[in-house]
């Protein structure tokens, strides 16, 4: 019998070690930018990813406002929200949401990637979405994704 014993080592929030990541959003698909977006942020990259622990890493999205969507999407995709008062829906095509807030349709995206309770949001609070290609987080040396 072999004596050597093999534990599965278990991440929790003393152990994490963050890395940042830039991304150049910039002729990209939305969908697919996004997908990897998410990724990184709920640290399934990592071998050391725990379900129940936030092991992701911080990711900077720079020129926001070049995102691509494929086919009619830009004219016909269509983001609701409800203000819980009678009548309270609203509408915006994506072409109306780039022109307002171009950063809106990426945090929208990767939202929804994301888990729906207060894991995710911790998790969504990791990512920081520009519209120009400058940031303010050259201090923390990040990395390209």
């Amino acid at each position: 019998m072999n004596t050597l014993s093999y534990k599965t080592q278990s991440a929790n929030k003393d152990t994490v070690d963050r890395k940042w990541f830039v991304v150049d959003a910039e002729g990209q698909t939305l969908g697919r930018m996004c997908t990897k977006i998410a990724t990184v942020l709920k640290g399934k990259h990592k071998p050391s990813y725990t379900p129940h622990v936030d092991t992701g890493d911080n990711v900077i999205v720079i020129n926001a406002d070049k995102i691509r969507l494929t086919g009619s999407k830009m004219e016909q995709k269509v983001y609701l929200s409800y203000s819980m008062y009678p009548g309270g829906q609203k509408s915006i095509t994506a072409k109306e949401l780039m022109v307002k807030k171009p950063y809106a349709v990426v945090e929208r995206a990767v939202k929804g990637m994301l888990p729906k309770n207060k894991l995710g949001r911790a998790m969504f609070k990791k990512l920081y979405v520009y519209a120009g290609a400058e940031h303010p987080h050259a201090a923390q040396k990040p990395e390209n994704l």
